[in-house]
């Protein structure tokens, strides 16, 4: 990793094998050879980080009760939960009759002044939805490509629009996407609850 890199860091192709072992042994041991001098070294960690462990029923679905991911409201005057929702859903779960069991789920939603909720984030199901702000309740939903950003909204002629960009997540079953997509809201919407 410290030669290649990996994920958001970058790798070292220049450093020596000498070097390249010392920072590793740094960051296994906490111990630098070269400051062995100047004092006692400090002791060996504890503990290591073996990676992101996750508890999985042997399905393959977290090893907890559903719903494994939730949408929630709370109220920043205080502190209220205003509303909970189950979010995201396993397909093959769905089409088995088992719903409202919440996914993963990675990203954050955009709220309209006029008080719509939009949100992509699910890892499984590669929906986009709108919510009523005010009380949770499902009002849209579009299913295409893994939707893993934020969405923005923005304003053009009067109308409003809402874009995302789709093009990653978890689920290594299905295409990424690599595209953005722009949604219009009907004029009457975005007339009588505001842009």
């Amino acid at each position: 990793m410290i030669r290649n890199g990996k994920g958001r860091m970058s790798g070292f192709p220049n450093l020596t094998e000498e070097q390249t072992k010392a920072i590793a042994d740094l960051l296994a041991n906490n111990q630098n050879k070269e400051l062995a001098g100047a004092g006692p070294a400090p002791p060996a960690m504890k503990y290591h980080l073996t990676g992101y462990n996750r508890f999985l029923d042997p399905d393959g679905y977290p090893a907890v009760l559903p719903p494994w991911g939730t949408l929630n409201a709370i109220s920043l005057n205080t502190g209220e939960v205003l509303w909970k929702i189950p979010f995201g859903e396993y397909p093959e779960l769905a089409m088995a009759g088992m719903h409202n069991t919440g996914t993963e789920n990675y990203g954050g939603p955009i709220v309209t002044a006029g008080g719509l909720l939009f949100i992509g984030a699910t890892n499984y199901d590669k929906k986009f939805r709108a919510y009523d702000s005010s009380n949770g309740k499902l009002l849209w939903k579009q299913l295409y490509l893994r939707w893993k950003r934020h969405a923005a909204t923005y304003s053009l002629n009067g109308r409003q629009f809402v874009v995302i960009a789709a093009g990653g997540g978890k689920d290594l079953k299905s295409r990424s996407g690599g595209v953005y997509v722009a949604f219009a809201l009907p004029p009457t919407r975005s007339a009588s609850r505001g842009i």
